[in-house]
């Protein structure tokens, strides 16, 4: 499955676009500021219901418009399906993202990274490396999502009990540990997923990050509570620092990937620049992975991969990503093809105005 077609309408600072891709490598070039990674926002938008740049899909509404919207085309040899997203704002002010599959309102934005996996490495992408775990917990689920089975209802359960298990300890209710069952149930099955995924990626990890590195950087599994016992054991043993703290303090939602080099934790030791080679090695190893063992192969964004990589090891990974025989959708300063290889699209933007060259 690739995006054939994209239509933009009121995002950000492009008014109306429509581009037609091709099912492999597409260009889009053009200054700074005129509206090359906003294409590439719309594109993962329709894959995740959000953008990559930020978690408040509002500030993609072109400024004095009531509302925005991307649709795509997707299409898979024969067979085509139609996807659209509207951001909104209501008459009082507050802002709303629904969308539409085949026609018919989308229940969930599951339903979108069921139909179009869509991956994005941006000039971003060392805070993979260098923050706290919640974004490393969605870079991992995303993964797991696609290849474990019933992976989204456990997730959606786990988080479910455990915002009631928080809001009853935030208001002081004795009743918080009527949840622990379900909580430990869930998190022992979205942990046990999760490790499958990491055992599974690690191969793939180590050749992938020795190369983009040159360094020796490990990948383990941090399940956000000592494993040596039962979740359930650990939630009934936190009971006195939850209460104290008001917040359920271990659990899968506190799981982590540990990323280790020279016996210290990555982000410690790597400069910016290894970071983001670390970060485009993370998101290689799970592109690569996924091909190989589960024959998915997600359409990929790269906004302005120059600022992340140097020319060589730039040529290594965009002749990897062409590999994987995914769509590749590259924004770059200027219409310098010698990396790309055969493109099947460009197009130039140009303050806001996208044409297809």
């Amino acid at each position: 499955m690739f995006l054939a077609e994209l239509t933009l309408g009121d995002l950000r600072c492009i008014e109306k676009a429509k581009l037609t891709f091709g099912p492999r490598t597409n260009l889009i070039f053009g200054a700074n500021g005129a509206g090359k990674t906003t294409v590439l926002e719309a594109v993962f938008l329709l894959g995740r219901g959000r953008s990559f740049r930020t978690h408040l899909n509002e500030r993609l509404i072109q400024h004095g418009k009531p509302s925005a919207r991307a649709v795509g085309i997707l299409q898979a040899q024969a067979a085509s399906r139609r996807v659209g997203i509207e951001i909104h704002h209501d008459t009082n002010g507050k802002s709303g993202t629904s969308g539409r599959l085949d026609g018919e309102d989308l229940r969930s934005f599951v339903e979108l990274a069921t139909a179009f996996p869509v991956q994005a490495l941006d000039p971003g992408a060392h805070k993979l490396i260098e923050e706290g775990s919640a974004r490393r917990r969605r870079w991992l689920d995303w993964a797991v999502f696609h290849v474990e089975h019933g992976f989204a209802k456990t997730w959606t359960r786990y988080q479910k009990a455990l915002q009631q298990r928080n809001a009853a300890l935030r208001a002081g209710r004795p009743e918080f540990t009527a949840w622990d069952f379900e909580l430990a149930r869930e998190g022992e099955a979205l942990t046990a997923a999760r490790g499958r995924v990491v055992m599974a990626l690690a191969p793939y990890w180590t050749e992938t990050a020795a190369e983009l590195t040159g360094l020796q950087i490990s990948l383990d599994f941090d399940p956000g509570w000592d494993r040596s016992d039962s979740l359930a054991n650990i939630l009934t043993a936190s009971v006195g620092r939850d209460r104290m703290r008001r917040a359920t303090s271990l659990g899968a939602h506190r799981a982590d990937l540990m990323l280790r080099t020279q016996g210290r934790a990555a982000r410690e030791v790597l400069s910016r620049g290894q970071q983001k080679l670390a970060a485009a090695a993370l998101n290689l190893c799970q592109l690569e992975f996924l091909k190989a063992e589960h024959g998915l192969r997600p359409s990929v964004l790269l906004d302005d991969p120059s600022v992340e990589l140097d020319r060589g090891r730039l040529g290594k990974f965009i002749g990897r990503v062409e590999a994987l025989e995914t769509q590749l959708i590259v924004t770059a300063l200027d219409r310098d093809t010698s990396l790309f290889g055969r493109l099947e699209g460009v197009f130039h933007v140009e303050q806001g105005r996208v044409s297809q060259v």
